[in-house]
């Protein structure tokens, strides 16, 4: 038996939201699908959340802090990253959600996501061209980091249990490790 996946562009989605079709469900679109997203369980979104007030505490009027809002890409992608780093566009997010232009840096906490946002969303993210991509995997207590997208993935991989790590469009901020994983 074979199966034929509907593929949703980004305007079929965003109409669908509109007309409130998906208002009872959690879900994202990645490459065409229409995708539930993983509960949150407590580690997830007290880690998150702590995060998100340490770098909006570290990088001031430098970024806007985003805390699981979307994101629009051009692969008809609309993620929605439990942190985005971008820039302070003010009103324009009334219009528009982050483009990958508008974005310094990503960063996903995982825990029963963590295959998909390894694996699927570093793909995505590294062929849309977001130059910096974090993961942090909650059952092991440590942070994944995909630097430089090339053709489809990401050139650089590493993974940190401590230290400080300088962001790329930030290379004068040290960011603690700890603090992102909140061990």
């Amino acid at each position: 038996m074979t199966f034929i996946v509907a593929k949703w562009t980004t305007d079929e989605y965003h109409r669908m939201i509109a007309a409130g079709i998906l208002c009872d469900r959690k879900v994202e679109l990645l490459k065409e699908e229409i995708v539930e997203m993983s509960p949150e369980g407590e580690p997830h979104a007290y880690c998150s959340d702590e995060a998100g007030e340490y770098l909006s505490e570290l990088l001031g009027k430098g970024a806007k802090i985003r805390q699981a809002k979307p994101i629009t890409l051009p692969n008809d992608s609309e993620p929605e990253p439990d942190i985005a780093i971008v820039q302070r566009l003010g009103r324009d997010y009334r219009e528009h959600h982050p483009y990958p232009e508008n974005i310094f840096w990503l960063i996903e906490y995982a825990d029963s996501s963590l295959e998909k946002d390894l694996e699927r969303k570093s793909k995505i993210y590294a062929e849309a061209g977001i130059p910096e991509y974090w993961v942090v995997n909650l059952k092991n207590l440590h942070l994944v980091v995909f630097r430089e997208p090339l053709d489809g993935d990401y050139a650089t991989k590493f993974t940190l249990t401590t230290g400080t790590i300088q962001p790329l469009a930030f290379p004068d901020i040290s960011v603690s490790v700890e603090r992102i994983i909140n061990k």
